[in-house]
């Protein structure tokens, strides 16, 4: 639980006028995690909404420059990224976190440190094949030449997500498509409540 000081969570949220959420999207590199939340964060701003987008390679440069890619060191990196998205959504900010996540108990892990209506899940659901053929980053064809180990869908399993609340096939979808049911999830759970007095 956050450090409660004189300015509260509910004070915070209605200067901004808004709820503090954790979108949390999760999915194989190459999926349009981070495209998806780009475009959610950009018509959450032009909305008049306050957010954060917090990536998965940002956070390994600075906060988890120490971890690897072991099945530890993943759950490690997941605890600090849902730490510092529940300090976001504490200041009533929303926070867009782009991380694969793999395992679907540390996808439940992070879900545990909010309540039920500041978070929700996006599957990014896209075919491994598709995923390697858009390949970026280049990263697919390391891990199958053996360069990187331990890489999600190649050396290392992706859990399914069981029960996300959004899930959008971005292989039969467009950007725009996707957003468009990312936003219908999340704007009435964001300006609904009448104890902030905000409609």
């Amino acid at each position: 639980m956050p450090y409660q000081g004189t300015i509260g969570r509910t004070e915070r949220e209605r200067l901004h006028g808004h709820k503090g959420m954790c979108i949390w999207f999760t999915g194989l590199s190459g999926s349009g995690k981070s495209t998806l939340a780009s475009r959610v964060e950009e018509e959450l701003h032009r909305r008049g909404v306050s957010t954060y987008l917090l990536d998965g390679d940002h956070l390994r440069r600075g906060l988890s420059a120490d971890l690897g890619f072991s099945d530890q060191d993943r759950r490690e990196q997941i605890r600090r990224a849902a730490h510092v998205a529940r300090l976001f959504v504490d200041a009533g900010i929303v926070v867009l976190s782009a991380f694969i996540s793999p395992f679907e108990a540390e996808r439940e892990m992070a879900r545990a440190q909010f309540d039920p209506d500041s978070f929700v899940e996006v599957f990014v659901d896209c075919p491994l094949e598709v995923c390697a053929q858009r390949d970026p980053k280049g990263l697919y064809v390391k891990a199958r030449q053996g360069v990187i180990p331990q890489f999600t869908g190649i050396s290392s399993p992706y859990e399914r997500p069981l029960s996300p609340d959004v899930t959008v096939e971005t292989a039969k979808l467009s950007v725009c498509e996707c957003t468009g049911r990312i936003l219908d999830a999340v704007i009435p759970r964001l300006r609904h409540d009448s104890s902030l007095g905000i409609t």
